[in-house]
């Protein structure tokens, strides 16, 4: 809803710029009239509100997307469902699969017992590997469960020469404009595709990783809270602060999340002070170090998200000595150290 109510605005702020050359041609507000201003009754707004398609799982949809479904205005043509379908639940039995083996032998109720604690500690520090494991398994099987959902129901079909994108939709109307006379169209659902996996598992950087995440719900938090932030050396601390409240109330989530800024941070400090300087080599050698410890960084979060509550999440981080936090810090003094000293004589091509 709150997605809506900034689409609302941004079509009455378009109907008032519409005149203004300086700020938009009268191309350019053409199209953004015909293809993304909408005025939703209140009936409209229950209709989408409790569409079934992504009540539960996601993914995230404008209400211009559900509109385009609902009315199907942009193209009088079969649409392909089934083949794009199959294409992507092949890959949920995998994920389904592995999802099953590993809650059967990890579980983070055991993580929470006092018995956990008398393991030693390599067991505990490596606990949290098959722990997010787990995890970003049941998140992939329900994220592309959702994806085929949306298929079936034919929400999020573009055509491709309009470049949609996850979460936005089409980003070239004047090729979605275009479209609608051609008799040949390419179709995707690209609009819906909420999880990019080989992103996620081979990214060298927890940022990388990120926006292959919850893709749909990123483009919502990048459009709609950080690029909206006044202030911009706060937009990540809030950005991340408002995707914690919307997970949830529980403490896990805010202790994980705010720690992201930080090795945000870290990782763009050591690029700028390290990467960039040395040999193409060295850089892949650096983007493996750098892979090992963004997929620890992200299961060290991921216990907070799994734990929730202050006390089992802290007093996880405090058996294993906060190594997230300690690391981060380390790198970012590290980063500091090597920017405050001379420039190398040689510069590297």
């Amino acid at each position: 809803m709150v997605g809506v109510a900034f689409e609302v605005t941004d079509t009455h702020h378009r109907n008032q710029k519409t005149n203004n050359t300086e700020e938009i041609t009268t191309e350019q507000a053409r199209l953004q009239h015909k293809y993304e201003d909408i005025h939703p009754s209140f009936l409209d707004l229950c209709l989408y509100s409790y569409c079934y398609i992504g009540i539960l799982t996601g993914p995230y949809y404008k209400y211009k997307v559900y509109i385009d479904m609902i009315e199907d205005t942009k193209f009088n043509r079969t649409i392909p469902t089934v083949e794009p379908m199959l294409n992507r639940i092949k890959f949920a039995a995998l994920y389904g699969l592995v999802f099953i083996l590993c809650s059967d032998y990890f579980s983070i109720e055991y993580a929470a017992s006092d018995e956990f604690y008398d393991q030693p500690f390599w067991y505990i520090l490596f606990y949290m590997v098959p722990m997010f494991v787990t995890f970003r398994m049941r998140m992939y099987s329900a994220w592309v469960l959702s994806e085929c959902l949306c298929m079936t129901a034919g929400l999020g079909v573009y055509p491709i020469e309009s470049s949609p994108r996850s979460g936005q939709g089409p980003s070239d109307l004047k090729k979605l404009e275009e479209s609608e006379t051609k008799d040949s169209i390419e179709y995707d659902y690209e609009t819906v595709h909420n999880l990019r996996e080989w992103g996620c598992e081979v990214s060298p950087t927890v940022r990388e990783g990120m926006r292959s995440w919850n893709m749909t719900v990123q483009y919502w938090l990048a459009t709609y809270v950080y690029r909206r932030v006044p202030v911009k050396s706060m937009r990540t601390v809030i950005t991340m602060s408002v995707s914690a409240f919307w997970h949830g109330i529980h403490p896990g989530y805010y202790l994980s999340f705010l720690l992201v800024p930080f090795i945000v941070w870290a990782e763009d400090l050591m690029a700028n002070s390290y990467r960039k300087h040395t040999t193409p080599q060295r850089q892949k050698i650096y983007d493996c170090v750098s892979w090992i410890l963004k997929m620890r960084a992200f299961e060290y979060m991921a216990m907070g998200f799994l734990l929730l509550t202050f006390e089992g999440t802290v007093r996880y981080w405090h058996s294993i000595y906060f190594m997230g936090h300690v690391l981060t810090l380390f790198f970012i003094v590290l980063a500091q150290i090597k920017i405050g000293q001379p420039a190398d004589s040689h510069k590297v091509e």
